[in-house]
């Protein structure tokens, strides 16, 4: 990699790296290949690697620093380079990055070997001198996201390397390059609902103990709750039934054991905690049990000097100045937010994840533009 290349020819080295999540190996060896030659100091490690035949499988991740005179501000780009699996009907090869008309297609197009490209091709020629820049690159984002940025961030402490900002490069934009950023995300929770029963003959119902008519009343006062009605920056928590499971074949059998699934997002009126402990308590009532795993709690980074610096940049290179929302799903910035304030912005989201996912060329070299600008103002701020 040279400094002559650009977003779109980094984005293309960059996809060619099949890196279907937990990633490791060649798309590390190619981000190495593009920042080592721009003077970052680069350490790659692994974690969680579990005995043969587990379901823990081992994540790479990337920390690359370069750093600036002393007292400088800390400016940090994060993201990942794992994909989601590329599914059935591509018209091209899922990693075979191809240019049709305006467009570049390829697995991670937007979601996000785009944004990454996009962030080496930024900052290719800001010396060293303006201040300091690092990446925080995982593996494992579209995973479990167990063993990617939480280690990342133990790593940065460990080292001393906190930033000042982050910017994460997810796919923000909805309609256009720049007309959505991310100040903050809901919280997330799993819950997992088991109602046990003694299995019989449904001729002989005083024989059994059926644990669905539970089940069902579990499910029914979960799904009449009204959580909240949304807050100044977030929209109204929601709770949704995401899975029912009755082991039953036979038509003639009552059940022995009823499961199912609930997912919560949720604002800062709540937390992960006070969530399970109001689903334990409704299950229990029932004669249920839940088991609760907290993804990630809601989190803000307040309009202020961080969002007005993007928003102006922005507005310099598209002429319009992005919404600032906490709308859409997780991502990586709820863990980053505990070391520094962390704001999302990106690519347009319409394909991710999607056959066939693209992006526009145009808005390669513009994101690049827009996070130059990004860099350069927060090293200019006093």
């Amino acid at each position: 990699m040279t400094q002559s290349d650009n977003a779109l020819d980094l984005a293309r080295h960059l996809i060619a790296c099949e890196s279907v999540t937990p990633a490791r190996g060649p798309v590390f060896d190619m981000l190495e290949q593009m920042l080592t030659p721009l003077g970052f100091d680069v350490h790659r490690f692994i974690r969680g690697e579990g005995p043969e035949g587990s379901e823990e499988e081992a994540v790479e991740n990337l920390y690359a620093i370069r750093r600036g005179p002393a007292g400088s501000h800390h400016f940090a780009f994060a993201g990942h380079v794992d994909v989601v699996p590329p599914g059935e009907g591509w018209a091209s090869g899922a990693f075979t990055p191809e240019i049709r008309g305006d467009l570049l297609y390829g697995r991670g197009a937007v979601d996000m070997k785009g944004a990454i490209a996009c962030m080496v091709a930024a900052i290719a020629d800001i010396p060293a001198e303006a201040g300091s820049i690092s990446f925080i690159i995982t593996g494992d984002e579209e995973g479990p996201a167990l063993h990617g940025t939480r280690a990342l961030i133990n790593l940065m402490r460990e080292r001393g390397d906190i930033p000042g900002v982050i910017l994460v490069g997810e796919p923000t934009s909805v309609n256009r390059l720049g007309d959505m950023m991310k100040i903050g995300r809901r919280g997330s929770i799993n819950i997992w609902l088991d109602v046990g029963g003694v299995q019989g003959h449904v001729a002989y119902p005083h024989l059994a103990d059926n644990p669905l008519p539970k089940l069902i009343a579990i499910l029914g006062e979960l799904d009449a709750l009204v959580l909240d009605e949304g807050t100044q920056w977030f929209q109204p928590s929601n709770l949704e039934i995401t899975e029912i499971d009755v082991p039953n074949r036979a038509h003639n059998v009552i059940p022995g054991q009823a499961k199912a699934r609930i997912s919560i997002r949720f604002n800062d009126l709540h937390s992960g905690a006070s969530l399970s402990e109001k689903v334990t308590a409704i299950a229990e009532k029932h004669g249920g049990r839940a088991r609760p795993v907290i993804s990630g709690e809601p989190f803000l980074t307040p309009p202020g000097v961080f969002s007005k610096i993007i928003a102006d940049a922005v507005k310099a290179e598209t002429g319009a100045a992005p919404e600032a929302s906490t709308t859409g799903g997780t991502s990586d910035a709820r863990f980053l937010k505990d070391i520094a304030p962390v704001i999302e912005f990106g690519l347009v989201n319409a394909t991710m994840h999607k056959t066939d996912e693209a992006v526009a060329i145009a808005d390669l070299d513009t994101l690049s533009r827009i996070y130059r600008r990004v860099v350069l103002a927060t090293f200019a701020e006093d």
